[in-house]
């Protein structure tokens, strides 16, 4: 969940944020010859392999095996974060700054972190656009540049993206366009329109892409069937959405395709009813295709009278019950006064406890680049000590060819 206070950053972020790169990191928007990067996009957005450091492994497309993640045959575990974006809205060619993620991306891997998930759309329409009533009209040929490069960088540092597709800010009112998003999600057709002319093309151009660990179709649509300001939209509009997208995922590419949900109670039979169980998306769909290969709960404490804790428990233990791989997509990274537990210790009894990783929540800042960088760079790092052969599979691969 986006802390309240990002909004209120958003601003200061974008006038501050290059403070924090390296003095010699390139810093612009994609494509901008002004900091030593190719003018024509297409040249922007081709992979430096001669940058590449020698000891970077090609990393291994992830799949699902049982209640495991799986990479070059051996188990992966998510020793994860969120870093979702730098500025807002960051990925179109005009407006992402390449320097800024890669230098962000070196020192995520250097730090023990194999996974971060980044919101590849925040808001609004600079993206995907819509008419007055929600059906989709276009996409922005900028935002593919922009993810080409984004992908780039990830293969050039060996780390796993799980890009985020929508948020429930994109139907939030006051929002100019939160009405047509509205629209999109309560007409089947729009839907429709939606996982054919966006989700379709994404996994067509990125079908390939080994460092897409997976999709999140949706960040939190929790809110969207909660609140006023999101329109309170039924599960069976949202639902029908999230698995129109998860089928079109299947249809057109092996990569892996999950939800961010919220609030375990939308994820378990043990609350309100699982919103995204398979029964549920083939249901409303008609379609096979229409599942998720792995659950992505997120957690913050004042969930924890309601509906418990993950963090000492299995993922069954907590209320998600189907045989799938589970991490926690988000949460705290600096609650050891209110969980009894240190981030490190946290990590660790995530992993004792058999959920398959946990990503925690970073807003961007300017003193630190992210939010308590150094409590999750300590646990990240610790994780990465104690399973090094499940944190990076394709290291150790490397090791035992040698």
């Amino acid at each position: 969940m986006r802390k309240i206070l990002a909004a209120l950053l958003v601003s200061v972020i974008i006038c501050n944020i290059t403070a924090c790169k390296t003095e010699n990191a390139p810093t612009g928007p994609l494509g901008s010859s002004t900091i030593g990067e190719p003018s024509d996009p297409s040249e922007a957005s081709a992979p430096d392999e001669s940058n590449a450091p020698e000891s970077t492994p090609k990393l291994a497309r992830v799949t699902v095996e049982g209640t495991k993640f799986m990479a070059d045959g051996k188990e992966l575990w998510i020793n994860g974060t969120n870093t979702p974006w730098q500025k807002w809205n960051d990925f179109t060619s005009s407006v992402m700054d390449v320097g800024f993620w890669d230098t962000e991306f070196e020192r995520l891997v250097a730090d023990g972190v194999n996974c971060t998930r980044i919101w590849v759309n925040c808001d609004g329409m600079n993206i995907v656009r819509l008419s007055e009533n929600g059906k989709v009209t276009s996409v922005n040929e900028e935002h593919w540049e922009a993810l080409d490069a984004l992908f780039d960088l990830a293969d050039k540092h060996g780390l796993y993206i799980m890009p985020t597709l929508l948020s429930f800010d994109h139907f939030k009112q006051p929002v100019g366009t939160a009405k047509k998003w509205q629209g999109l999600i309560t007409n089947k057709e729009f839907a429709d329109s939606y996982a054919e002319r966006y989700v379709k093309p994404f996994c067509e151009r990125y079908g390939d892409r080994a460092c897409i660990m997976g999709i999140d179709i949706m960040n939190e649509p929790d809110w969207v069937n909660e609140n006023d300001e999101c329109g309170k939209i039924a599960w069976d509009d949202i639902s029908y959405f999230l698995g129109k997208c998860a089928a079109a995922v299947h249809s057109n590419s092996s990569i892996l395709v999950t939800v961010g949900i919220g609030i375990i109670k939308y994820n378990s039979d043990n609350f309100e009813g699982n919103k995204v169980s398979d029964e549920y998306l083939k249901e409303l769909t008609g379609d096979d295709g229409a599942y998720l290969d792995f659950y992505s709960t997120h957690y913050y404490n004042w969930q924890k009278p309601w509906f418990g804790f993950p963090c000492d428990k299995s993922p069954s233990e907590f209320g998600l019950a189907e045989a799938k791989p589970c991490v926690i997509g988000e949460t705290h990274n600096d609650d050891a006064a209110e969980c009894g537990m240190t981030l490190t210790e946290k990590y660790k009894s995530v992993y004792d406890n058999g959920w398959n990783g946990i990503m925690v929540w970073m807003d961007p800042n300017e003193e630190t680049v992210w939010y308590e960088y150094a409590l999750t760079r300590e646990a990240t790092s610790a994780m990465a000590e104690l399973i090094p052969e499940k944190v990076f599979p394709s290291k150790e691969s490397l090791k035992e060819a040698a």
